[in-house]
């Protein structure tokens, strides 16, 4: 069977584009490994819109539940599967003028099953860079995150840390501001992040930040209670008391299997263009975490699907 669309991904964006897949009637083979984005591991999202709060876990099964109720017979939903390469179906490279129509399909192939679809839309996300030091894995989801959007709140009035020196680092630190008693940045070498948003960031009384810092332990008993740090200049350690470190040391897009198609940055992050998420081949769209899109957020990334299957449609009408 050619289907007309294969959706690759579970997260937020997925499922916004399996939905508006469905509603418009595009034969659709969704594969996805699991339905929990990046912030099924929060206990509690504010800013997904539409929920005052909610949990990452029940976000993972909201989505997954309303996929479902509009699959019916339009989208094949192969779940437990990952994707491993995608290639254009065609018996020439280049391939001829005359060349059947199917000749220009996709075949998909994941680690169970082949398919091929005429179009596809990567929504495979990014998983976070982890902070390799003792005590991380001991207080992740403990005091240790990695979203500074989505879990900033909960650190409302708290002495906070983050990690990273980048724009990564430095914009988290910006939210963080907002709630946080205060917030200390952590950056192994000099800032990376933009003049401007040093200049700003670090204008704000509540904001310190210390270079050639490198992160060496966190410490706590049930919760996280302090961080200590080498400043690699003098090679002293220093530990400050704090309930809440954001790591913010970047993110692994999740794009292997489409990097032989299509342009990716120096990340592997796929270009797209941002008016219709089309990337640098005909018939391939992506959304998400794993496009180069300025910001990364579930309603970003569940908005720029939709735009995707907008286009898509277009598309297969149009031409």
């Amino acid at each position: 069977m050619i289907y007309d669309l294969c959706i690759i991904g579970g997260g937020p964006a997925g499922a916004a584009a399996g939905v508006y897949a469905a509603r418009k009637k595009l034969k659709t083979v969704f594969i996805t490994k699991d339905w929990l984005g990046q912030s099924n591991v929060s206990e509690k999202i504010e800013n997904w819109i539409g929920n005052v709060a909610i949990s990452g876990l029940e976000l993972a099964n909201s989505l997954e539940k309303h996929v479902k109720a509009y699959s019916k017979d339009t989208i094949d939903i192969k779940e437990g599967e990952s994707c491993e390469s995608i290639t254009k179906k065609s018996s020439m490279n280049p391939p001829l003028k005359n060349e059947a129509p199917e000749a220009k399909n996709f075949v998909i192939t994941t680690d169970k099953n082949s398919y091929q679809a005429k179009t596809i839309l990567i929504t495979s996300g990014s998983s976070r860079r982890k902070l390799d030091v003792p005590g991380a894995d001991k207080y992740e989801h403990k005091g240790l995150t990695y979203c500074a959007s989505c879990d900033g709140p909960m650190y409302s009035d708290q002495d906070v840390v983050v990690v990273g020196g980048g724009n990564a680092g430095f914009e988290g630190a910006a939210q963080l501001l907002a709630y946080c008693k205060s917030v200390t940045l952590l950056s192994r070498s000099e800032f990376r992040a933009d003049p401007e948003t040093i200049e700003k960031v670090l204008n704000n009384p509540k904001m310190k930040a210390v270079k050639y810092a490198v992160p060496k332990e966190i410490k706590g008993g049930q919760f996280v209670t302090s961080m200590i740090y080498t400043e690699t200049k003098t090679n002293t350690n220093t530990e400050i008391p704090v309930t809440g470190i954001f790591s913010e040391i970047g993110s692994i897009p999740n794009t292997d299997f489409v990097k032989a198609l299509v342009s990716m940055d120096k990340f592997n992050h796929i270009i797209v263009n941002p008016r219709n998420q089309r990337a640098s081949i005909d018939g391939i769209w992506a959304a998400g975490d794993c496009t180069d899109g300025l910001y990364h957020q579930n309603n970003i990334a569940a908005g720029d699907a939709v735009k995707a299957i907008e286009d898509i449609y277009l598309f297969m009408h149009t031409k």
